[in-house]
């Protein structure tokens, strides 16, 4: 041991600012691409509809979180506006500028895209129901107490986002030890490449590793969630390694997280959770020296103080959700999505089922001669010899739902509203696939199929080509035809 030294955090506070507005650039291209087709006023589950049920009462509007809608009547015009607008002032943030100007600039800034953001995240409904959401919003208010260049970051905020990582990291651990017994047994990683939401171009490569290596996976993620959070706090405690000398312990504990992390950005897609993790994690990193000789304007002392014993005090239903036998995963306990809780994949699916839709222009679809076209989306798996795409950190939402729709028992009714689109052929709803087989003709009846995927082997890949083996199992809905589509 080397004691203890002086540690600054004026790097970390630059990444993080920075990052974090990079992530909310993302995530509003994101809305104004996807938002309109799924929740729009044309939408499969329109936000005005969610709107006016919060409007018919206090129970209703107490319910929905804030949002400029309930106030400013929501068109599909408007959310693209507050959008542009959102993207400006993140590009600003990106590009440093509010950060040469006083704290206040910075977090005036911030604290717009967030509540910006947490007006589109209110009305999202289930496309917008993902742990990284909250994390987002939570980040992005975080960020804006960081302050700007004129001072030092406060000690108090930058702790702040050590918690936010403790619980995210931590709660993910213990939701995982609480959970499945492939977890326990050290098996989750075997089959976890293979059935996750939304592999990327490496997951098949990860999938095939040998399971000693997955068995090591798995000890490796608990090491890193449940152990080296802690290290977190004892960010100026210095030790001594042989191949590097004295390293911060803080320092070294984000650096194990950030390893982690991008080792699941190379194997998966998990929108922005991974990189935005990555974010926060510089947080922790410090650099040797002392603090800058500028010192924390008084009235700014005293509002990131308040904010700091706020934020204790609205942490005490995420500290106890991590001790509670019934762990809550991805949890708001308040209507400003702070001090969540976090964690994913308490269980792993050990199986993976696809539902595919096809389409037939022929009149009779008992014809054994019609010929069904399948639809391609952009990034769940259907064309068995497609590499899948790098897609995250951008988010494609439908995708995502597709992937829960066979772990659930019925079909959502916003999936059968989907149907009705395409047997529309809905331009809006065309756009958000990767593939329209009728190039904008409206198809005469739909089927959805259900296929057990599973990735090649070596051998098979050689062979055939496919990355992708698939087995039909069960035809799920249809044959849907515009006149049962149009009577629901």
């Amino acid at each position: 041991m080397d004691g203890f030294a002086a540690v600054a955090y004026v790097f970390g506070r630059e990444v993080v600012q920075r990052g974090v507005a990079a992530v909310y650039v993302v995530a509003f291209v994101s809305t104004i691409a996807q938002f309109p087709a799924l929740l729009g006023e044309r939408g499969l589950s329109p936000a005005p509809r969610l709107l006016a049920w919060a409007r018919s009462s206090k129970r209703a509007r107490r319910l929905l979180h804030p949002t400029i809608f309930r106030w400013w009547p929501y068109s599909d015009r408007r959310l693209t506006a507050i959008c542009v607008a959102g993207i400006a002032v993140a590009l600003a943030l990106v590009a440093g500028l509010p950060q040469l100007a006083p704290p206040w600039v910075p977090l005036v800034c911030f604290l717009f895209v967030w509540a910006t953001y947490m007006s589109v995240v209110s009305i999202g409904q289930t496309f917008y129901g993902f742990g990284w959401e909250m994390l987002l919003l939570e980040a992005g208010f975080l960020a804006g107490f960081l302050g700007s260049s004129a001072s030092p970051p406060p000690t108090v905020v930058v702790v702040l986002l050590w918690w936010l990582l403790f619980r995210l990291e931590f709660g993910a651990g213990m939701i995982k030890i609480r959970g499945g017994a492939e977890w326990r047994d050290l098996s989750a990683l075997t089959f976890h490449h293979e059935t996750q939401p939304m592999p990327g171009p490496l997951s098949r490569q990860a999938h095939l590793l040998p399971r000693w290596f997955h068995e090591w996976e798995v000890l490796g993620n608990h090491f890193s969630q449940l152990v080296v959070p802690w290290f977190l706090f004892v960010p100026a405690l210095r030790v001594w390694i042989p191949w590097d000398g004295f390293v911060w312990i803080g320092t070294a504990a984000a650096a194990v997280v950030i390893a982690t992390q991008l080792w699941l950005v190379a194997t998966g897609n998990f929108a922005w959770l991974n990189v935005l993790t990555i974010i926060v994690a510089f947080s922790a990193v410090g650099l040797p020296g002392a603090a800058p000789a500028a010192v924390l304007p008084l009235p700014w002392l005293w509002v990131t103080l308040a904010v700091a014993i706020a934020y204790a005090v609205i942490s005490w239903p995420a500290l106890r959700n991590l001790t509670a036998r019934r762990q809550l995963m991805n949890a708001a306990f308040n209507r400003w999505n702070l001090a969540n809780a976090y964690g994913a994949f308490g269980t792993v699916t050990r199986r993976r089922v696809e539902y595919v839709i096809v389409g037939t222009e022929s009149d009779d679809p008992a014809d054994r001669d019609a010929v069904w076209l399948e639809y391609a989306f952009r990034g769940k798996p259907g064309d068995v010899s497609r590499i899948p795409p790098q897609i995250a950190p951008y988010h494609l939402r439908l995708d995502w739902l597709m992937w829960f729709l066979p772990l659930g028992r019925s079909l959502d009714d916003w999936f059968e509203e989907f149907l009705a689109r395409l047997l529309d052929a809905d331009p809006r709803m065309l756009r958000l696939l990767a593939h329209d087989p009728f190039e904008g003709r409206r198809p005469a009846w739909l089927r959805v199929d259900s296929y057990h995927y599973r990735f090649t082997t070596r051998s098979e890949r050689r062979a055939t080509g496919h990355v992708w083996a698939r087995t039909r199992l069960a035809t799920i809905r249809g044959p849907v035809g515009r006149a049962e589509s149009a009577n629901r």
